[in-house]
C-alpha cells in the first residue's frame, strides 16, 4: 500500500500524508497568508534529542517561527485535541534550543492554545490568539533569552518523551 504523498507549504518536498500533516499544512499556510510571517520564518520537523534513562530519543517539533532570526514559538500541530498535547509542546519549547522559546502552541488548524513558556500559563485561545508577525517582532522587542533551570531539565525529558512517544525515534 502506497501513501498519500503531499508537498509540504513551507519546504516543499513531498512527505507522506499521514497523522496530522493535513492540519500542519492549514496552519503552515495560516501562519503566512492570514499572520504574515514569510515561509523563511517557519522551520519544520526541527530535530530534538531528549535523554531517558541513560538513552537519547530523537523527535522532532513540528514547527519552529522565528523572528528577525529569533525563535518566537515552537507550534506542535496535532489531529486529536488540542489540550492534551499543550504539555509536550511547552517541554518542547524550554528544551529545544540553549534558551527558552517564548510561546508554545498547539492546534489542530481550527482552534490554538498559546502559552507562555517560561510560566506555563495559558496566555490565550483560538486562531485569532495567535500574534502575527509584527505583534510578534513587538513581543519579541521587550523579551530577554531565559534559560531553563538545569534542575527542571531531566523532568521536562521526561515529560515530552512520555508525550510525544508516536514521534520517537521518527
Amino acid at each position: 500500500m502506497t501513501l498519500d504523498q503531499i508537498t509540504d507549504y513551507i519546504t516543499g518536498k513531498e512527505i507522506d500524508n499521514v497523522g496530522a500533516e493535513a492540519s500542519r499544512q492549514i496552519f503552515e499556510k495560516f501562519l503566512v497568508l492570514t499572520k504574515g510571517y514569510a515561509r523563511t520564518d517557519i522551520l519544520v520537523d526541527v530535530p530534538l534529542t531528549v535523554q531517558f534513562k541513560g538513552e537519547d530519543y530523537l523527535s522532532v517539533i513540528d514547527l519552529i517561527v522565528n523572528v528577525e532570526d529569533r525563535p518566537f514559538m515552537a507550534i506542535t500541530c496535532v489531529a486529536g485535541s488540542i489540550g492534551s498535547y499543550e504539555r509536550e509542546i511547552l517541554a518542547g519549547a524550554r528544551l529545544i534550543y540553549d534558551h527558552i522559546i517564548p510561546f508554545a502552541v498547539s492546534t489542530d488548524a481550527r482552534s490554538a492554545i498559546i502559552k507562555d513558556s517560561v510560566t506555563g500559563k495559558t496566555i490565550g485561545q483560538g486562531l485569532d490568539a495567535i500574534p502575527d508577525y509584527s505583534q510578534a517582532r513587538d513581543l519579541l522587542k521587550n523579551m530577554e533569552a531565559i534559560v531553563l533551570d538545569p534542575d527542571k531539565r531531566s523532568g521536562e525529558m521526561i515529560i515530552y518523551r512520555s508525550f510525544n512517544l508516536e514521534k520517537v525515534n521518527k
